[in-house]
């Protein structure tokens, strides 16, 4: 705390945070209060300040119980702070446990809290953390013409970034409306780089409740924009997925109503699926890949008269081209090749914005 509260001192504090934002066991707002920092207010994300809400459900709570600070959630009836909301501070603090693929929503809150901040010239500080899929770069990179708040950045799903070296890239590209910058401020991790395997003490968000789900999570989300279900409504959310009439399924379950996933896929019904838990992390970890054999293996056992994919696989793949090749039949080598070529030079601009020691 030594390297940052100098700038917290005698200033007006927003703070970005959620349930990850602890030093130890306790929470930073209740750390900087004891310490008396001038806390005006609080922004939260997706799941909200205790990281309770389902994915998706909007937040609308307007005071923190514990503290009575007032709240601002940026998953609400808004995703950008109003001018009025960071007007009065002097700076903004971001402190949220990241899990470093594009389409988890943390990172597109902290592109709106630091495009306000510029527009209001208050400085933006990033108590960085480390990133748990930091060890490799993989998928398809988004199209801005299938921009949205689950991808809003031409990067690929799995970037390979902390939030501080994320937040260096989205001022240095330009991304931030009309080009701005954010006075921008950092704190590094210490004996961190990217071929540290970091296993994360509190889960970043209600159904990414183990590290082989967050392993599994960049692969596997990208059943969301399908018809099969990952397992939520189960103990074991993210490391399953199925669908009523799969066919050669190996294992079955029932969703039920559970917290952070209160209406589930297939409430109640009996699903046929594939059981990943005790899938070995290794080979996520030493193939640095998107593992897509379950994508096709489901697209592949579903029967034709189910729509399989939705709208939204667009929005989480950001462009069309895995699902045309998926529907043509292509195999895994080829579908992987087709990002293959953009991933590199995604690489070489993510190396300028660096800030430890990278895997390669």
């Amino acid at each position: 705390m030594d390297r940052y509260l100098h700038l917290l001192e005698s200033r007006n504090v927003g703070v970005v945070a959620n349930h990850t934002s602890v030093i130890g066991d306790t929470h930073l707002v209740d750390s900087l209060l004891s310490l008396g920092v001038n806390i005006k207010r609080i922004f939260t994300p997706e799941h909200g300040l205790r990281g309770t809400a389902d994915a998706g459900e909007r937040i609308y709570t307007d005071k923190d119980e514990r503290t009575g600070l007032p709240l601002v959630s940026l998953y609400g009836d808004k995703r950008k702070p109003d001018d009025e909301d960071v007007a009065d501070l002097d700076i903004v603090v971001f402190d949220i446990q990241d899990v470093g693929v594009r389409f988890y929503t943390y990172i597109s809150t902290m592109h709106y809290v630091m495009e306000a901040c510029a527009e209001n010239d208050v400085p933006f500080l990033v108590l960085d953390r480390p990133n748990p899929n930091g060890f490799y770069v993989d998928g398809p990179i988004l199209d801005p013409e299938y921009r949205s708040f689950v991808g809003m950045h031409p990067v690929p799903v799995v970037h390979g970034m902390t939030v501080a070296e994320y937040a260096k890239m989205i001022n240095g590209e330009g991304w931030l409306e009309e080009g701005i910058e954010v006075d921008l401020h950092y704190v590094l991790c210490e004996g961190y780089d990217h071929n540290t395997l970091y296993r994360l003490p509190v889960r970043p968000s209600p159904n990414l409740p183990t590290q082989l789900s967050i392993y599994l999570y960049p692969s596997l989300c990208l059943f969301e924009g399908t018809i099969v279900s990952v397992g939520r409504g189960t103990e074991f959310p993210f490391k399953a997925f199925g669908h009523p009439r799969l066919l050669n399924h190996s294992f079955q379950f029932t969703p039920v109503s559970t917290p952070g996933a209160t209406n589930p896929p297939y409430l109640g019904q009996v699903v046929n699926g594939v059981d990943l838990r005790e899938f070995d992390e290794r080979f996520i970890i030493e193939r640095k890949e998107l593992y897509l054999e379950w994508l096709l293996f489901a697209y592949n056992n579903t029967p034709r008269e189910y729509d399989f994919f939705n709208g939204f696989f667009t929005l989480l793949t950001g462009n069309k081209t895995l699902q045309s090749m998926i529907e043509s039949g292509a195999g895994i080598s080829a579908i992987m090749r087709s990002w293959e070529r953009d991933v590199a030079e995604f690489k070489k601009v993510r190396r300028q914005y660096l800030l430890y020691e990278d895997f390669e």
